[in-house]
């Protein structure tokens, strides 16, 4: 079998020399280059990503897998999206790290490629990318934390954070108490260990059949995350040798397996977005209406943070994603392909569940709504999402006063003003946070609530937006409102005031105001500029689609392939 690596280190002429001569450089030999297949470790380690700081010992077990089974590994960095640290989001950027990947695939000697990411939005932003090639791909996420303890308690990261911060905001909690937990919450390598949106994409991947089995819940501090990544090594040679590409197993069947396995476990809202432009890369149709019906009929079945109690640790102990799958039975495609080989079905077929505190069987699920919900109406006419497991149920239908805030920069202004006209029965309404009005779609839809609201001993009401919100935060939060309000969306006519109608059931988000006011309103409303008129962020803001169509750059939508490009010299 030829590869497309042979274009490369193939022929015996100056081309040829220069290709390969070159790479001798590193203490190669020549054996390396005897049409083996070149496998591609696609890395996004960075100090500046602490969720993925051990990525460069996952590179080498990677690369022992490869050596073992007659490839030839080369690892390259990709742009690396840090939750924690970058501003003003990482989901800015999603859309830059896939064309980086995309990019490094097509223009470099490669012929199948493992994907290692961790952190929020690394994951999208490599499986975007690497769909668009459509070679041989896997990938292998980098796994959670240990969980987090503090004063002989666990706690999870993000979840128990925000609500120490609403604590401390309303007196309960000191703020020397609230600095000792710093240290206690993150303390090995790997991602939120809650089931947050890094763990929402690692199930993601698992339920697309784009991981190995086992591969969402392993922590990362644990031995055999490196075992595993061995046999990614391997597996991916095999990949390429039986011409497994990505579009052979990224089909409307696992996109639907995803979407029910998200469901299933709790996970975060950030996978919509994230699956809508996975799909649209692959040229699968995905809508948002997929998430309501297909998510509609799967209970939660797993206990963790922010719905429950436990954490990624004992998510793995208990039987991790695969005992999920099993207990979904067929509420799932067992027929559909994965990277291994085999289908969805074979792999979870003697998948046992060890713990059923944690995870939950269907007959007795932990939650009995696990989807999350699309709500539409004249407030979101595209749609907006909502997460019925981490909401307050008497909260899902409801009408209250709305308190508009303007902008982040608006809310952070009044918040905290004991004078903010407001009380538990509002509807807190935050605009210009999505794709374009930020930009890049913060996860600040969350909001956290007045103290005056806090100290009355609220902790939640509804609050409505075009953000996103972190997948380790809970609420009554409607999210994702499209269209949003800098692209002219009527979430940009909201005064404060008016009247919102809320029926989660019913699927129905209304702005009571009547047709011929909100014409006069959008009359006298003017865009808001953009932040930059150069570089990436003048590009993001020219050509991003809304949240209902995934966020993705509008040129990058489909597959480009991996034709080999012309030669350099």
């Amino acid at each position: 079998m030829k590869f497309r690596s042979a274009a490369w280190f193939g022929p015996a002429d100056r081309d040829g020399f220069i290709h390969r001569s070159w790479m001798k450089n590193q203490g190669l030999p020549d054996h390396l280059f005897d049409g083996r297949p070149v496998i591609g470790i696609c890395n996004t380690w960075s100090e500046l990503t602490p969720c993925n700081s051990h990525f460069r010992r996952i590179a080498d077990h990677v690369k022992r897998g490869v050596y073992e089974a007659g490839g030839f590994p080369l690892e390259f960095p990709v742009m690396s999206l840090g939750e924690t640290l970058m501003r003003p989001t990482t989901m800015l950027f999603r859309n830059l790290v896939s064309m980086d990947v995309e990019e490094s695939i097509r223009a470099n000697p490669i012929d199948g490629v493992v994907l290692l990411a961790g952190c929020d939005k690394t994951t999208p932003a490599l499986l975007m990318g690497a769909a668009s090639c459509d070679l041989p791909a896997l990938m292998l996420s980098g796994g959670p934390m240990l969980n987090g303890k503090f004063r002989g308690r666990d706690i999870g990261s993000g979840t128990d954070v925000w609500k120490f911060s609403e604590d401390v905001r309303s007196g309960a909690m000191t703020m020397c108490e609230f600095m000792d937990a710093e240290a206690c919450m993150s303390r090995s390598a790997g991602h939120c260990m809650t089931m947050g949106t890094a763990s929402t994409m690692a199930c993601m991947v698992e339920a697309l059949g784009m991981g190995l089995p086992s591969n969402a819940a392993i922590p990362a501090a644990d031995s055999r995350r490196y075992a595993l990544a061995h046999l990614a090594g391997r597996r991916i040679v095999a990949m390429v040798n039986e011409d497994l590409r990505m579009s052979k197993v990224l089909t409307r069947k696992a996109f639907e397996n995803a979407i029910r396995a998200v469901g299933a476990v709790g996970g975060s809202t950030n996978a919509v977005i994230h699956l809508l432009a996975i799909a649209g890369r692959v040229g699968v149709k995905v809508t948002l209406e997929d998430w309501d019906t297909l998510g509609r009929a799967v209970p939660c079945l797993v206990n963790l943070m922010p719905s429950g109690k436990y954490l990624m640790e004992d998510f793995y102990y208990a039987g991790g994603l695969p005992a999920v799958m099993r207990e979904l039975g067929d509420l799932s495609h067992g027929d559909a392909m994965t990277v291994n080989g085999k289908t969805m079905g074979e792999n979870v077929a003697g998948a046992p569940c060890y713990d059923r505190d944690v995870i939950k069987p269907l007959s007795d699920p932990f939650k009995a709504d696990g989807g999350l919900a699309v709500v539409r109406g004249n407030l979101s006419p595209n749609g907006a999402v909502i997460k019925p497991s981490a909401a307050t149920p008497a909260l899902m239908k409801h009408r209250g006063r709305a308190v508009v805030f303007e902008n982040i920069d608006d809310f952070r202004a009044r918040i905290d003003d004991d004078s903010l006209d407001i009380d538990p029965s509002c509807v807190m309404v935050l605009k210009n946070c999505g794709p374009r009005g930020y930009p890049g779609m913060p996860e600040t839809g969350n909001m956290p609530l007045p103290p005056k609201i806090l100290k009355q001993g609220v902790t939640d009401m509804i609050r409505i937006s075009d953000a996103r919100m972190s997948g380790t935060a809970y609420g009554t939060v409607v999210l994702h409102v499209s269209p949003e309000a800098a692209a002219g969306g009527a979430l940009a006519l909201v005064k404060n005031g008016d009247m919102i109608e809320l029926d989660v059931a019913a699927r129905r988000l209304h702005l009571d105001v009547p047709e011929t006011e909100l014409a006069t309103r959008r009359s006298a409303w003017k865009p808001p500029q953009p932040p930059s008129e150069r570089g990436y962020y003048q590009l993001y803001h020219q050509h991003v689609l809304q949240a209902d169509r995934g966020a993705d750059l509008d040129f990058l939508v489909g597959k480009s392939g991996a034709e080999i490009p012309k030669e350099c010299h």
